[in-house]
């Protein structure tokens, strides 16, 4: 009779453990992705189109609305040099709502508001929304994770 009550204890125990996924990573893996985040906001913040590439992987895809499907990093580069040579811009808010850790990759959902000021002296304008970013860790980036896709969903 222990013998039954031992084995359907460890039964029970392991179908616990494997059903019990943890997909929040390590502390480590948390701030680092904060890190990651933070960089690119000041790299905004700055136009530096160097440091704000330094985050994304070379086989980047990243979909800005309906009609905006960007491939690879040279193609983001080429955008960003463009945004940052008519715009100066900044991350307002940029409140993460969840965050998958699953190994080499990560998957968050932001909230996020940019401000834009065009340095040609028109009218601010402020540019709101949802993203959601995969990345992968990537040796050449300075946090060691970069992102390899993006979906943003602009607000109404």
């Amino acid at each position: 009779m222990k013998v039954i009550k031992t084995l359907i204890v460890l039964i029970l125990l392991t179908s616990a453990c494997i059903a019990q996924t943890n997909f929040s990573g390590t502390a480590k893996d948390r701030a680092d992705l904060a890190k990651t985040s933070e960089a690119i906001h000041k790299a905004f913040f700055n136009g530096d189109v160097d440091a704000v590439m330094a985050y994304h992987h070379p086989d980047v895809v990243k979909s800005f609305s309906y009609n905006s499907y960007v491939v690879g990093a040279d193609t983001v580069r080429a955008g960003l040099v463009a945004a940052f040579k008519v715009n100066h811009l900044k991350f307002l808010e940029n409140k993460v709502e969840s965050t998958i850790i699953n190994g080499n990759t990560a998957v968050e959902s932001y909230l996020f508001t940019i401000k834009g000021t065009p340095k040609n002296g028109g009218e601010p304008f402020i540019f709101k929304g949802r993203s959601i970013v995969v990345y992968v860790r990537y040796k050449k980036s300075p946090t060691g994770w970069a992102s390899i896709r993006e979906v943003v969903q602009p607000a109404p």
